[in-house]
């Protein structure tokens, strides 16, 4: 590569790790010490459509959030919609897609003194087609930290699995950052791991604490995500959800269940419910009787009369098609995404990663 911009590929251990939210803390802190600093997610899954570009999410994230001037077609050149890996293994030129990537960089790399390049799951995600995480970061020349899920023995023999697939192609593993750690268990683990990882030549870069707020899913992801409709409450979209309450229980019964990050869950037809939780905010006790919002399912809203009293308050309503139990189903397996207006999220994520990973270690061996 002919840009000297320093350069650095983010790589997960598996699905979920933490990779976007390291890669978000990284790039903020990359910016904080370096100024010029650029972002690419060369090959993305999930997408969005801008202007005619199918353009990765995580990219439109970072652009949105730190103001990067770059195109949103460089930062993500290669999305991968249905079908894509069907046409490729009957009509795939990989040659292409190597150029897509390699344009791409070279436009995102100029007069910038570093580059962080985000990769797609695991070392092995993209065989494929021919474009693993492995290979895309020899193609672009870039050192490698991966980034774990917080523990011993499972990560420690994830590290070392996606170690060997970049060791195959002749990566270099720059390090390793160890995500979501349990507080009781940190200092345990921050010893261990590291001890662990030494003996296997990996230097540990960062131990991050687990932090509920990070894995709490907000308002505004259900509402994107079910194509739900806000009925009021827009300034408490950023609300985390820590629990869900099931709107299938008497008034008193629910108002035990009733609290701060709880969201509940119930039919529009359940007006008696929806009046006890309104209760906390008509007098004043969020704290013990409030919820981050409520979702009304099936599609059914309460009476005028209780939709005037529900818009006086600062909650989240918000009107979904689906069936409460399927509502329910959803936020059990949801994939926690952070949001460009999840502010509060964006900040403890800057303030952790600068907080418990080495930046300058990282910019040192660069």
């Amino acid at each position: 590569m002919e840009n000297k911009a320093k350069k650095v590929y983010i790589a997960a251990t598996r699905q979920n790790d933490g990779k976007t939210i390291v890669s978000l803390g990284l790039l903020s802190a990359f910016i904080e010490k370096l100024g010029s600093v650029g972002y690419i997610k060369p090959v993305g899954q999930q997408y969005k459509e801008i202007k005619e570009h199918k353009i990765d999410k995580d990219a439109i994230l970072m652009h949105d959030v730190y103001n990067l001037p770059d195109d949103y077609g460089d930062m993500s050149p290669i999305a991968v919609p249905k079908g894509f890996t069907e046409n490729y293994i009957l009509n795939g030129d990989k040659k292409a897609l190597e150029k897509s990537i390699l344009n791409a960089y070279k436009n995102i790399s100029k007069n910038k003194e570093m580059v962080l390049i985000e990769g797609t799951g695991h070392a092995g995600v993209g065989s494929v087609f021919d474009l693993c995480n492995a290979e895309v970061a020899k193609l672009l020349g870039a050192k490698v930290i991966l980034v774990s899920r917080g523990g011993i023995g499972r990560p420690i023999d994830e590290i070392i699995l996606n170690k060997a697939k970049f060791d195959n192609v002749g990566v270099e593993i720059l390090g390793v950052i160890t995500n979501k750690v349990l507080p009781e268990k940190y200092e345990k683990i921050n010893k261990l791991f590291r001890m662990g990882l030494a003996r296997k030549g990996l230097e540990v870069l960062g131990v991050i604490p687990y932090q509920q707020t990070l894995s709490s899913p907000t308002l505004g992801q259900l509402l994107e995500d079910m194509h739900g409709k806000l009925i009021c409450g827009e300034k408490g979209l950023s609300n985390s959800v820590n629990k869900i309450i099931i709107g299938a229980m008497t008034p008193h019964e629910a108002l035990d269940y009733f609290g701060e990050g709880n969201l509940l869950i119930t039919p529009g037809s359940r007006e008696d419910i929806i009046l006890a939780a309104l209760s906390g905010y008509l007098t004043g006790k969020t704290k013990a009787y409030g919820l981050s919002g409520i979702v009304l399912t099936g599609k059914i809203l309460p009476h005028k009369t209780i939709l005037k009293l529900v818009k006086e308050t600062d909650i989240p309503i918000i009107s979904v098609e689906e069936d409460t139990f399927t509502v329910a189903s959803y936020m059990h397996d949801l994939i926690v995404k952070v949001r460009a207006t999840d502010t509060e999220k964006i900040k403890a994520t800057e303030k952790l990663v600068k907080q418990y990973v080495d930046i300058d270690k990282i910019l040192s061996l660069l």
